[in-house]
């Protein structure tokens, strides 16, 4: 175990599986105590199971040793709920230095066959949990004057993908929201980031049209302990400069995506018309237009 988060106390959503449950596991290992919440819900949030989040805590105690770690069962989608999870590592551990907004749950659907109870299950889940968690415990790191939020986005808001609207702008709204996290804790020393990951989990495996093969591919070459090592990083001190920013993960690689940022102008004297915009535009910007892409065809190339 190193030291590298000595001190500091965390809570992880979501953290009974993939890439939540690989976080709360190295944030424990790098010194911090976690509060490791999770419903324990299939992957459409459906059922659940209060045992989940507690045999991450067994895995927790069994690597780093015991007092280091507990188990919360209740929802971020509810704010009451998320008062009560932020307040409970509080009272358990005396502080809460680090959120980690993870949870979540997909109701894929072509658009024209999405239906609203899913849509709103999904954005209920991810990005009004990610608010709620953030807003409770962002009165905390207003007092202390510092605090790292660290939310999980996804390249399919970033990028695109097919048959995720409720997800994708679920994913992209957590963007803005981490921004405006990030500007308005900016003057108590509190950081807002996001991480769009690439690691094998449940979420990855029910993506249609993959081979058994693909999977065992994409499960030893993109692991959530790999993402893991860049949560850690980010909840530390030692990033105590990097704030408002969009991390990738994908097996040894991290890289920084860019942010929205205007790229061409088009000037004409007198203003527009419909008709004007109709022989300029198009032609002046063809070029510079985003293609309508997926994730995979952006990252064409395989983790090494």
């Amino acid at each position: 175990m190193s030291g590298f988060l000595e001190g500091k106390v965390a809570i992880v959503t979501g953290a009974a599986r993939g890439i939540g449950a690989a976080s709360a596991i190295a944030l424990a290992e790098s010194g911090a105590k976690v509060l490791v919440n999770d419903l324990g819900v299939e992957l459409d949030g459906q059922g659940r199971d209060e045992s989940a989040a507690q045999a991450v805590v067994a895995e927790i105690e069994r690597k780093v040793g015991k007092g280091v770690a507990i188990a919360d069962g209740q929802s971020v989608s509810e704010w009451e709920s998320a008062e009560k999870i932020v307040a409970k590592a509080v009272d358990t551990f005396g502080r809460v230095d680090v959120l980690v907004n993870s949870a979540g749950i997909l109701r894929d659907s072509i658009f024209h066959h999405m239906k609203p109870q899913d849509f709103d299950a999904v954005i209920r889940v991810h990005l009004y949990g990610s608010f709620h968690m953030s807003r409770a415990a962002f009165a905390h790191f207003r007092k202390q004057e510092s605090g790292a939020f660290i939310h999980m986005s996804s390249t399919s808001g970033l990028i695109g993908a097919v048959g995720q609207a409720n997800y994708a702008s679920a994913k992209m709204g957590m963007v803005g929201l981490s921004r405006s996290i990030a500007l308005d804790g900016a003057r108590f020393n509190i950081r807002s980031n996001c991480i769009a990951p690439h690691a094998f989990s449940r979420m990855i495996e029910a993506v249609p049209g993959q081979t058994e093969e693909q999977m065992q591919a994409r499960a030893q070459k993109t692991r959530p302990d790999q993402v893991a090592q860049l949560v850690a990083y980010l909840a530390s001190d030692a990033a105590k400069e990097i704030s408002g920013q969009i991390f990738g993960a994908r097996g040894n690689e991290v890289y920084l995506y860019s942010q929205p940022r205007p790229i061409r102008t088009l000037h004409r004297d007198g203003g527009w018309t419909p008709e004007t915009l109709g022989e300029m535009l198009l032609p002046a910007w063809r070029k510079s237009l985003t293609p309508l892409e997926r994730t995979r065809d952006v990252f064409a190339w395989e983790p090494v």
